[in-house]
């Protein structure tokens, strides 16, 4: 048996379990594919909007050539950090359900078993990409992942949604000689989208490279058109490819096996206390991005990070009982 069962090795998992070794506490992280699995998933040589040492997890200082780390930098700081605190990692492992209560809980997974003391959830939300629930949407040339913008050269290709994803994928798919057209359902290009960005794309669309469709909506994707919804009517557009940059979300239907529950509100966001992160079922806390529930932008590998020490502590505290110092010992 463990004291913790971490379950996901992104960066926060990964903090999370340099924080149990800190607190003497024995951990093991559980990790259903590639260790930080979605920084795997991010674009090509992307550069992170934090600075280096905004990224540091255990005091490791990331080293990085650039102001701002590329994807990566992040992937090699992260495998090279595991390594050296030489954390317990069971990768490719999906975990299915979690039964028993604090102090005795077992940790199924598609490859077997493992007890544990305590349950820490920090799985991110890249897995699940939000849908644009129209007809169409599972044809092949659509993907709600962005890569490389080679394949797209010569290409008519849809961009849809207008921050950061979108505006970046947009950039990258015209400087490859893609005909782009951005699509949005907004009336500008959003806010959010960071400030050096922000302008590049703005630019491009005022001087006509890259076309734009605001307060327009896809209402059907055939295999050589779509069909938008825009305020002057129907249009039919020639396409070949649709990035449907619209963002993600959390697994809703592991938090609902796992027996967290969400808050009636419109992030969606799952039960914790703000200051010990513990769910609703004792024993079991969340860290980093899945806290935000379909708020994404509240928690980031910068501030999310420090979710592992405050965790940490909780359980230490509270893992002080006889009855469970004898059950650590089964």
């Amino acid at each position: 048996m463990v004291d913790v069962l971490i379950i996901g090795a992104g960066p926060v998992g990964l903090a999370c379990g340099i924080q149990a070794k800190r607190h003497g506490l024995r951990a093991r992280i559980v990790e259903k594919g590639a260790l930080v699995n979605s920084l795997v998933g991010y674009p090509q040589r992307m550069e992170f909007f934090s600075t280096p040492e905004l990224l540091e997890i255990g005091g490791h200082p990331f080293p990085a050539k650039g102001y701002k780390p590329t994807r990566e930098e992040g992937i090699e700081y992260y495998r090279r950090v595991a390594e050296v605190e030489a954390l317990d990692l069971r990768l490719y492992e999906a975990v299915t359900a979690v039964e028993g209560h604090a102090g005795r809980f077992t940790v199924h997974t598609e490859n077997g078993t493992h007890k544990a003391r305590r349950v820490v959830l920090s799985t991110g939300f890249f897995d699940i990409p939000n849908r644009l629930n129209v007809p169409g949407e599972d044809l092949p040339k659509v993907t709600h992942y962005f890569r490389e913008p080679y394949p797209y050269s010569h290409q008519r290709v849809a961009v849809i949604g207008a921050k950061n994803s979108a505006a970046k994928a947009a950039l990258a798919c015209y400087r490859q000689g893609a005909d782009v057209t951005l699509i949005h359902r907004g009336p500008a290009v959003s806010d959010k989208v960071k400030y050096w960005i922000k302008p590049d794309l703005e630019n491009r669309i005022r001087d006509g490279a890259i076309a734009a469709r605001f307060n327009t909506t896809v209402q059907r994707i055939e295999e050589d058109h779509l069909v938008l919804s825009t305020p002057d009517g129907e249009e039919r557009l020639g396409n070949d490819w649709v990035l449907a940059m619209i963002g993600y979300r959390p697994s809703y239907d592991f938090l609902e096996r796992l027996g967290i529950a969400t808050e009636d509100d419109a992030a969606q966001t799952p039960v914790y206390d703000d200051e010990t992160f513990e769910t609703n079922r004792p024993g079991l806390y969340m860290a980093g991005t899945v806290c935000g529930g379909l708020d994404t932008s509240r928690w980031f590998i910068e501030n999310g990070r420090f979710h592992a020490r405050q965790i940490m502590q909780h359980i230490t505290k509270t893992m002080r009982s006889p009855a469970e110092a004898v059950g650590a010992e089964a």
